[in-house]
């Protein structure tokens, strides 16, 4: 390993790879379902590869998805089409854009960062320890991804939603997609799919058990988002009164074992923001996301407990939904105790923990709004009990951390996929259908940014494979 090294003077530029495109207007094209990270990156490898890719984004473009969003924290509306988890740029766009992963398996990690760089983002995070562009600034080099794929002859639609996968013979086809603007559907055929729909298209899940592709339930993690003041947690990790200019926002990470559950702090996110993450009408779903100068007055972070089979057995009808089930009926659940418009039940850490009613206003970032409930009426039995074992013990590591001034809003659900579908772990294919690659996120073999654009290469790598043999 060596280090670049500097004494009273500048260190010389950080060097970034850069990737080589082509004109592959002509190309043989391949289909791309979803324009998050996954899909981009596959995108961008498709073309490297010599293939065209045709990109179908059920959400908007990041310019015109902002006002989608603004009505959601406003108003409480929710565009089933276009929110905080579908659009250009994915989840990931408008909720935090960090790239730390532990990932360095899948695939080349510095080549997804230095993408970023070459579409914009600061050369820093290919150093960083804990790389992060900001919610601020990541839609621009979305668009700028998109911008190059289109200028290299590639396609990309939005307001395109899949409505169908067609499957003849045990081969992918092609697409039924329909215009979410005017519900025109239209059939579009090709020889491969990489199926990037993310997490939270419930829809493409039912959809492949309708049509007897093989999916199954997957484990995952649900609790709530808790929210510290940023002085607090900054004067808990720096052991200091007032933050010096010179110190960033303070992170934290905690994790156990709880009841025979893992619980432990999920996307932190410094100077940040609570934000409404709901894909349909009727739930609360919340996650957090932080500008890239984290200088927003309260922390949040994930605060989440592990969940699997035996807690959805009272799902197991729904089969390789079971999870799913699981998850939305907690949603809904948050919906009713909110009162309606996005406004998230929540309340206090200790009286959470200590068995009280919250009864003073709560301050918080979350602007559909807070109403103060009573959470493990929420919450699955067994998650509120180790959630509330695990605050308690954390607030032992870091002294300060079990306070009044902290609140929980639930609830936090979305931290992965409650699905997975399988796929060959060598080409990338569904076992039942050639020509179909389930991909990252949504396909459960992915768990942020990082991982699903690796995830996205790799699908891209598995189809030029699949057609040159």
């Amino acid at each position: 390993m060596f280090f670049d090294v500097a004494i009273g003077e500048d260190l010389p530029p950080l060097i970034h790879s850069e990737r080589i495109f082509r004109d592959v207007s002509t190309s043989q094209p391949i289909l791309i379902a979803g324009a998050g990270p996954a899909g981009l990156f596959a995108a961008l490898q498709l073309i490297e590869l010599g293939f065209k890719p045709v990109i179908f984004e059920r959400g908007k473009d990041v310019r015109s998805r902002r006002r989608d969003l603004a009505l959601m924290n406003r108003q409480g509306m929710v565009d089933p089409d276009s929110n905080y988890c579908f659009g250009e740029g994915g989840a990931g766009t408008y909720s935090d854009g960090k790239l730390y992963t532990r990932s360095d398996k899948r695939g080349n990690i510095r080549r997804i960062l230095d993408t970023f760089i070459q579409f914009g983002a600061l050369p820093e995070i290919a150093i960083d320890a804990h790389p992060h562009i900001g919610t601020n600034k990541l839609p621009g080099i979305v668009a700028a991804m998109r911008e190059r794929i289109v200028e290299c002859g590639g396609e990309v639609h939005f307001g395109n939603r899949v409505d169908d996968i067609l499957v003849e013979n045990g081969r992918f086809t092609g697409l039924r997609v329909a215009d979410t603007g005017n519900g025109h559907t239209k059939i579009v055929h090709g020889k491969a799919l990489i199926l990037a729909t993310g997490h939270s298209a419930r829809d493409i899940f039912r959809l492949l058990q309708e049509r007897n592709i093989t999916i199954e339930s997957k484990d995952f993690a649900l609790g709530v988002r808790i929210e510290h003041p940023q002085s607090n947690i900054d004067g808990i990790q720096y052991h200091c009164t007032v933050r010096p200019d010179a110190l960033p926002a303070a992170a934290y990470s905690l994790s156990g074992q709880y009841e025979g559950r893992g619980v432990y702090s999920f996307c932190m996110c410094p100077g940040g923001t609570i934000a409404p993450a709901a894909t349909a009408p009727g739930e609360v779903v919340v996650n957090g996301w932080s500008p890239s100068k984290r200088n927003n007055p309260f922390a949040n972070s994930g605060m989440v407990v592990s969940v699997g089979q035996d807690d959805f057995k009272p799902y197991s009808d729904s089969k390789g939904l079971s999870a799913m089930m699981y998850q939305s009926a907690v949603e809904k659940a948050c919906y009713e105790a909110g009162g309606g418009r996005l406004v998230a039940p929540a309340q206090r850490m200790t009286d959470f923990c200590e068995g009280r009613f919250t009864s003073t206003p709560l301050d918080s970032s979350y602007v559909p709004g807070l109403h103060p409930f009573a959470l493990q009426e929420v919450l699955p039995k067994g998650v509120a009990q180790s959630l509330r074992k695990a605050l308690i013990d954390f607030g032992k590591k870091m002294k300060g951390y079990y306070t009044d001034e902290a609140v929980l809003v639930a609830t936090e659900s979305r931290t992965s996929s409650p699905v997975r579908i399988p796929r060959d772990p060598t080409t990338c294919m569904h076992p039942e259908v050639q020509g179909l690659f389930p991909c990252a996120e949504g396909a459960g073999y992915a768990g942020g940014i990082v991982s699903a654009a690796m995830d996205g290469e790799r699908c891209a790598e598995g189809v030029g494979k699949f057609l040159n043999d």
